[in-house]
């Protein structure tokens, strides 16, 4: 199997979003991103404009000027850590990132791990959480075989809070070991010493590859304020453990330059020289293609109330080059989306949870929420993963989960035995994952699905994302559960007693909501970066890009010989007698459908120029090892063939080639049972597509969907099914015996009504 399936994914976004959802999530979204905008500039800022003329006044950069430098012109700078020490004081001084800056930078093409003192917060001094933060950014690069640069300008611990840095397993001591770790691993280091390098701050660039030193710099064990008889020699610190020292006497330092400009410049040369990128390599001819849909309309895709579901297929369709995604095993755990795609031309495999309503396996008819990791879903994420890492595919795990089932069936079914397994392959796995947390991060599922204890190379969050073992809500109820009845309402009748309780529920709730901000994961290091979603699609870039750099140090397989194509054949069905169906993968091209071959094989029996096809009808034949398979028109698809690029009987073709092109038809072309729907008689109505409690309204204090005498067109919201506390849209869909404009004539529920599955929820005449 030389070539992986990939296909068309997502739609426009006014195709399966109104303007008015879209505009309402985006405004919302819109305020916290200002925020985070507002909040990274002042910790850009360090400790403001006075330190930095500080720093100008001796003749250096800050911290961040030397990164400007140092990084290609024009490219972007992935920060990590920016909110670490956020919202603490320490006295009544603040650390702002910690006192470090950490960032993936591009210099000279090759994407490196850069670690910075900012000077103008305490000198660059180490401040609780300093060192974890350094740590964690060498650990990346350790992850990646991504070279490692120091510029260095750190007068040591913050001594007032030392025992908080000095000591322990991941105190500063530790980012001597890193240094260790990276050079025994073939990491290249290499060091810019700016100015003080005093204790720790000496150590730090010593095992570096390469030691630069400016004029201003020194590296001393102890300052010349610790040496006795240093004042009446009237030694500084610069003499102790200067450049002439270090270059020139002790060769703990390589190369002595003028100042923090000139440093830049030799530091440049020397990533210049070390080994180009392998991601061209790796991208097997292809280019690097933005997404069909443009990833900026990821901040208006995301409903704000996290109760309120998404499709997850078209977050992927913002993500992946050009919209074509591979999924695996599409009929089985459909609460669970896996599956292949390109970022920038380089594979990349995907695990995200599906939200919404899934059919239930167990239970024939019957449905059940998503955002939920059930056996099958389990199942697939453990084979994906271990195929993943078989074949040397990067992954990245697009969380957004209420955590496992629970229950007498969950546990009938061996759920913590198909967990321990998917938990097995995610701890040992070599391969690159990231982890992106879109929403809920919450429970067991949040560790399952790689979440930062399971150590990806980064875990981001977005301002939407909520970490907990369970929401406030959920805890509240749980804490005050023997004063609630079955519907978990207040069963205490006496005023003061009932007032206490409601007081103390609310406080319970207020504090979950409080330890579930973003900002206080990022400040306490629960995740690495806080980020815009429509910023989501840069990060994957720098996944991709950063995973495929360096060569040798693990497996990548050629896409021929994957694994993940044994697991596909394996799973396609097969039957003793008859033949079985595939469905044409279909890609709009304005107006006209372009079919694409499902799989790679032999084709046969293709229909002729001019022939009327509908939903379900074969429409030629393909034979897939030894197997032959009808080529059926998926739903919602039918026309007239207008064109067919394979002519000759048995001819070969790849999966995702274009065979066929259909041109539209009119409204005659429906297939029986549609027909058959036309021809009933009655009121015209809109069903429900499932039973739960359907709401006329997105939120108890907003205005209703639709009104009496509103027109309704294909894809507007008309209600909300709640099921077990998950809120899906219902639009109004033509069809059947529903005009495609349609004006509303009266709600035949009330609001906040229990209906069942075909329960008729408007009644609609033709507008």
């Amino acid at each position: 199997m030389a070539k992986v399936p990939l296909a068309p994914l997502g739609q426009a976004r006014a195709d399966f979003l109104d303007d008015a959802s879209y505009q309402k999530n985006r405004t919302a979204l819109t305020e916290r991103i200002e925020e985070l905008h507002r909040r990274r500039a002042e910790v850009a800022a360090g400790w403001g404009d006075k330190y930095v003329e500080r720093v100008h006044a001796k003749g250096k950069w800050t911290a961040r000027e030397r990164i400007e430098q140092l990084k290609d012109e024009g490219s972007r700078l992935f920060e990590v850590g920016t909110f670490v020490n956020d919202g603490l004081s320490f006295g009544k001084l603040k650390s702002p990132a910690a006192g470090v800056v950490t960032a993936y930078a591009q210099v000279h093409g090759r994407w490196t791990m850069v670690i910075a003192n900012d000077n103008t917060v305490a000198s660059g001094s180490w401040w609780p959480k300093t060192p974890e933060k350094i740590e964690r950014a060498q650990e990346m690069a350790l992850r990646l075989r991504l070279p490692v640069i120091y510029l260095v300008d750190c007068s040591g611990l913050f001594l007032p809070e030392q025992s908080h840095t000095f000591p322990g397993l991941t105190g500063a001591g530790h980012i001597f070991k890193k240094n260790s770790e990276l050079s025994a691993a073939g990491v290249p280091q290499i060091a810019g010493v700016f100015g003080d390098c005093i204790a720790g701050g000496g150590y730090m660039p010593i095992i570096s590859d390469r030691v630069y030193m400016t004029e201003q710099a020194y590296m001393v064990i102890a300052g010349a304020a610790l040496i006795q008889g240093a004042k009446s020699q009237k030694l500084s610190s610069l003499d102790i453990g200067g450049p002439e020292v270090h270059v020139h006497q002790s060769g703990c330092a390589d190369v002595r330059v003028p100042n923090d400009a000139v440093a830049i410049e030799r530091i440049r040369a020397e990533v210049e020289r070390l080994p180009s990128s392998g991601a061209p390599f790796h991208r097997h001819g292809s280019q690097a293609c933005p997404p069909l849909h443009d990833p900026e309309q990821l901040d208006g895709l995301f409903p704000t109330d996290h109760r309120h579901v998404y499709d997850v297929e078209q977050v992927l369709a913002r993500l992946v080059d050009h919209s074509l995604f591979w999924e695996l095993w599409a009929d089985r755990g459909r609460e669970i989306v896996v599956g292949i795609g390109r970022v920038n031309g380089l594979y990349m495999g995907f695990c995200a949870n599906r939200q919404g309503l899934i059919e239930d396996a167990q239970r024939e008819g019957q449905q059940k929420p998503a955002g939920i990791l059930y056996r099958e879903g389990i199942a697939k994420l453990a084979a994906f993963s271990r195929a993943c890492n078989d074949d040397g595919i990067p992954i990245v795990w697009l969380q957004d989960i209420s955590g496992f089932d629970i229950g007498v069936e969950a546990e009938r079914l061996g759920l913590l035995g198909y967990g321990s397994s998917l938990i097995y392959s995610n701890s040992t796995n070599q391969v690159p994952m990231f982890t992106l947390l879109l929403r809920k991060a919450s429970g067991a599922g949040y560790y399952a699905m790689a979440g930062l204890p399971y150590e990806p190379v980064v875990q981001l969050s977005t301002p939407l994302t909520r970490q907990s073992v369970m929401e406030g809500r959920t805890l509240a109820i749980a804490a005050f559960n023997t004063k609630l009845d079955d519907q978990f309402e207040i069963a205490v009748e006496e005023p003061e007693e009932r007032a206490q309780i409601e007081a103390g529920m609310a406080a319970t709730e207020a504090r979950i909501e409080g330890d579930m901000d973003p900002y206080k994961s990022a400040s306490q290091m629960d995740t690495d970066e806080i980020v815009a979603p429509s910023e989501l699609r840069a990060w994957c870039e720098l996944f991709a890009e950063a995973s495929y750099q360096a060569s040798g140090y693990r497996r990548i397989k050629n896409p021929r010989i994957w694994s993940l194509h044994d697991f596909a054949a394996l799973a396609m069905p097969r039957r003793a007698q008859g033949r079985l169906a595939l469905e044409w993968q279909v890609r709009q091209d304005g107006e006209r459908m372009i079919l694409e071959a499902p799989d790679a094989g032999l084709l046969a029996e293709l229909p002729k120029s001019g022939w009327a096809l509908a939903p379900g009808q074969p429409a030629g034949v393909l034979l897939v090892l030894g197997q032959v398979y009808d080529l059926v028109l998926p739903a919602g698809t039918a026309g007239i063939v207008d064109q067919t690029t394979w002519t000759q009987v048995h001819a070969p073709v790849g999966a995702g080639d274009a065979v066929l092109i259909l041109r539209p038809v009119g409204e005659g072309l429906l297939t029986q049972s549609a027909q058959e729907s036309e021809a009933e008689s009655g009121a015209l109505v809109l069903r429900s597509p499932q039973s739960g409690r359907f709401y006329h309204r997105p939120s108890p204090q907003d205005p209703a969907f639709t009104e009496p005498g509103c027109e309704l067109q294909e894809g507007q919201p008309v209600g909300l099914i709640e099921v077990m506390k998950t809120f899906a849209q219902v639009p109004y869909q033509a069809g059947s015996n529903l005009p495609a404009r349609a004006k509303l004539v009266r709600h035949l529920v009330a609001d906040g009504a229990d209906v069942e599955e075909g329960t008729p929820l408007i009644e609609v005449e033709p507008a």
